[in-house]
């Protein structure tokens, strides 16, 4: 799943696409949408919300929010007028449309259409978002320890906690800061310096075209455990570990250096 920073850079390249813009094109290729014709409004703006994108848009004298959701698979991306899309159409879920330019919504998790009054509804559970004008690392922490038993990489991945982290960051985080992932959250010697780092770390990356952790934006160098199961630890040499983490049914990857991330 994309991380907070992905999500963000398709908001900022939506809104330069879209923004101030009308509507010649609108086409919602899922059944509950399937009949919504926005066309003739006028786009405002795109923001993010953790990894929420909400496209705002006014039709006569209406405010939607267009809620999607990139989940897994899912990318938007802007054409100029005519050119190839390069991935297949049936895979498109949503396209919008103004003059010169088409952005496509391929695989979204969701497309979702509200009125701007009701949009708490699909983004008010979320906790401060790493890179919003509310980030807040105060509550960030007090939200984080509601629950002081919960493994600290769970807790990093529960967007009612803070917003942006996937797994990628939640797994980098824990050996920067020499956790083991099963480790209660109420044990982190020191909280707010793993959120103030969460925070540099999406913020440092958020402008790149290739997220690193370690620094190095060499292809195979960019990230210290993460995908790196039975390879070396960069920093000890010790093989890295790898284990289903998570709720039933929600499991996901974690890794970690037995070394640099004891379990005691």
């Amino acid at each position: 799943m994309p991380e907070g920073d992905t999500v963000w850079r398709t908001a900022r390249a939506l809104d330069r696409a879209l923004a101030g813009h009308p509507l010649t094109e609108t086409d919602f290729r899922v059944p509950a949408l399937a009949t919504v014709d926005l066309t003739g409004g006028l786009v405002r703006q795109t923001v993010s919300r953790g990894k929420h994108l909400l496209t705002h848009i006014d039709r006569e004298h209406l405010s939607w929010t267009l809620h999607t959701h990139l989940k897994m698979e899912g990318s938007w991306q802007v054409y100029g007028e005519g050119q190839r899309w390069r991935r297949p159409a049936h895979q498109a879920r949503a396209v919008l449309g103004v003059p010169g330019r088409v952005a496509v919504g391929f695989s979204l998790g969701i497309v979702e259409l509200l009125p701007r009054s009701e949009e708490h509804r699909v983004v008010g559970h979320l906790g401060p978002d790493l890179l919003g004008v509310d980030w807040d690392e105060e509550e960030a922490v007090r939200r984080l320890l509601t629950a002081p038993e919960r493994p600290v990489r769970e807790a990093l991945l529960d967007q009612s906690n803070l917003a942006g982290i996937g797994n990628m960051y939640a797994t980098e985080l824990c050996f920067l800061q020499g956790l083991h992932p099963d480790r209660p959250v109420g044990e982190v010697p020191d909280l707010l310096r793993l959120v103030r780092r969460a925070h540099l770390v999406l913020e440092t990356n958020k402008d790149r075209p290739v997220q690193a952790t370690t620094g190095d934006l060499r292809e195979g160098r960019r990230v210290w455990v993460y995908r790196r199961e039975r390879q070396p630890c960069r920093r000890c040499g010790t093989p890295v570990l790898v284990g289903l983490r998570g709720e039933p049914g929600r499991e996901r990857a974690a890794y970690w250096c037995p070394r640099c991330q004891p379990a005691d």
